[in-house]
């Protein structure tokens, strides 16, 4: 009976440790995106001093997805986005136009590995896939993750409405304006989210809110096409 009981814990306990690291795969997921974009815009730039500005952002968000990383547990991500820094960083330092865009095709084409690779994290190996029936004493305890699942499912309820919402000004409002305003929560997200010390409750109402807000900028789509 208590072996049962010990299986049925360590059951529950690699569960829930297992979604509270898919959580911090997004958090990571969502870094990746900011970083991509900011790339994207260094790219498109002919002005050295803009390109390093725009390479060091997302240097900056590449660094804070460090922890997110740990806890995430997929190590082919982790290892593509350390090659990236070091790319990056290159790409800060460098003297001239055309070896920061070097640099920064190399930094894209990494990023575009680690969101791919974060995407399909679940059939990696990962931090609690390599010894699946062993607790680790140090994992994080049952309370403090049902608490946190209990929260996120609370959030999730709680933006239905904004998703609503949100779908309302997708169909009644003009395309550019739409576009504005829904771009205008998608960018605060991000930033929201880059920030060091932000609570779990608000990284994860900051996630979900991005997420919602992205759906309904590909409803709206391109409003130069819709002319």
């Amino acid at each position: 009976m208590k072996k049962n009981i010990f299986f049925f814990c360590a059951i529950a306990l690699l569960s829930l440790s297992s979604f509270s690291s898919n959580v911090e795969c997004e958090y990571a997921n969502s870094n990746m995106g900011y970083a991509k974009s900011q790339i994207n815009a260094a790219l498109q730039t002919q002005d050295i001093n803009q390109a390093r500005f725009y390479a060091y952002k997302a240097l900056s968000a590449l660094e804070k997805s460090k922890n997110q990383l740990n806890v995430c547990g997929c190590k082919y991500a982790k290892e593509s986005m350390l090659e990236n820094i070091e790319v990056l960083l290159l790409a800060t330092k460098s003297t001239t136009l055309e070896g920061t865009i070097n640099y920064l095709n190399a930094s894209i084409e990494l990023t575009n590995n680690t969101i791919l690779v974060l995407e399909s994290h679940d059939t990696h190996e990962s931090a609690y896939t390599s010894d699946a029936l062993s607790v680790n004493t140090n994992s994080t305890p049952i309370s403090k993750v049902s608490y946190n699942k209990s929260l996120f499912e609370t959030i999730d309820i709680s933006l239905e409405k904004y998703r609503i919402s949100l779908d309302k000004v997708v169909e009644s409002v003009n395309c550019k304006d739409a576009t504005a305003f829904a771009r205008r929560i998608h960018d605060e997200c991000e930033a929201q989210l880059l920030k060091p010390n932000i609570s779990e409750g608000s990284k994860y109402y900051n996630l979900r809110t991005k997420e919602i807000t992205q759906e309904a900028l590909n409803k709206i789509g391109n409003c130069a096409a819709t002319k």
